[in-house]
């Protein structure tokens, strides 16, 4: 059978699989979401939050803290950078960055103190992002220059007060699901599926997705 016919033979069946299940993330982020809203669910869940989200980055703040009352600024690119954002010092309570900081096109540090500078003291900066990962050639996203270990990300975030969270998620099993065309399918919450149980493995030797999160 041609390749391309049975890949989507597979995708037409997981997504009938799928159709009346409540999903999360795809499969690269997934694992990832899950930690991160287990990590975070009590971060400032009793007061109202000020938060900048960087490059579309709402979905990443909404795990914080079970869903405060959270007030949004944004900056976007290419209409603002995280390399000099637009806003004056000790202004958020939390900034958030989802899969920017590889395609910064500049010193990463830079991005982390940027984010460090705009955040109140005792402000939590949180930036997921890519190690073991496909470059990115789609011309409609930016450049793709950077992949960060867990211990890479520390380091960047070393002159804040306090490493909150520093990991990766991901296994082998990411490409299999990739091959059969299957990365971008959200994962079905519901325990007993195997897009749920293969999305669970996280074997650290190979994070696909990383994070930190550091309060200021």
């Amino acid at each position: 059978m041609n390749r391309g016919i049975a890949g989507k033979l597979v995708r037409s069946a997981v997504e009938l699989s799928t159709k009346s299940l409540a999903t999360g993330g795809s499969i690269t982020r997934y694992g990832m979401y899950r930690h991160l809203q287990h990590t975070l669910r009590d971060y400032g869940s009793s007061r109202h939050l000020s938060v900048l989200s960087v490059s579309n980055s709402k979905y990443l703040a909404s795990l914080i803290g079970g869903q405060p009352s959270l007030e949004f600024a944004e900056a976007n690119y290419p209409e603002a950078n995280i390399l000099d954002l637009p806003f004056e010092a000790d202004r958020f309570d939390v900034v958030v960055s989802d899969q920017v900081l590889e395609h910064v096109v500049g010193d990463p540090q830079r991005a982390i103190d940027e984010s460090r500078r705009v955040l109140k003291p005792g402000g939590l900066a949180l930036h997921t992002t890519c190690l073991i990962n496909p470059i990115h050639t789609a011309e409609s996203v930016p450049a793709d220059l950077w992949r960060f270990t867990p211990q890479g990300l520390r380091w960047l975030c070393r002159d804040f007060s306090r490493i909150v969270d520093v990991g990766g998620w991901g296994s082998r099993y990411v490409w299999i699901m990739a091959a059969l065309g299957l990365r971008y399918v959200p994962i079905p919450h519901a325990r007993w599926h195997p897009l749920h149980r293969i999305a669970a493995i996280n074997d650290a030797l190979w994070p696909v997705s990383t994070w930190v999160a550091a309060e200021k």
